[in-house]
């Protein structure tokens, strides 16, 4: 019964290209095999390109929505604390008047002025 070479993958992973080159010289079943990988080499190759746009659009859709999140999560709370009253209602449950701020009122709720 003829022995499988196993030596290929050895060879190929951790001698150098001379070394290989020579084996692969020498050894049929493992130049079938090399020229299997550079047929998948030459495939990973050519899809490449497609990959690393799909990446690059990926990366842009995240910066996109980043800038989003912040451009409305600024204008949201920038309507908030320039607008006293939902604020208020935030925080307090209700809206604040000149009494429960401390400040001397008359019957109508209206600031006294002595």
């Amino acid at each position: 019964m003829n022995k499988k070479c196993t030596k290929y993958e050895g060879l190929f992973i951790f001698a150098d290209d001379a070394t290989l080159q020579r084996h692969l010289k020498e050894c049929p079943e493992c130049r079938a095999e090399h020229e299997k990988m550079q047929k998948v080499s030459k495939l990973l190759q050519e899809v490449k390109p497609v990959y690393v746009q799909k990446h690059k659009q990926t990366a842009q859709i995240k910066i996109a929505c980043a800038v989003c999140a912040m451009l409305l999560s600024g204008t949201v709370l920038g309507l908030i604390n320039f607008n006293t009253d939902i604020s208020d209602t935030i925080k307090y449950g209700t809206t604040l008047s000149a009494e429960d701020l401390g400040l001397p009122v008359d019957s109508y709720g209206l600031i006294l002025v002595e």
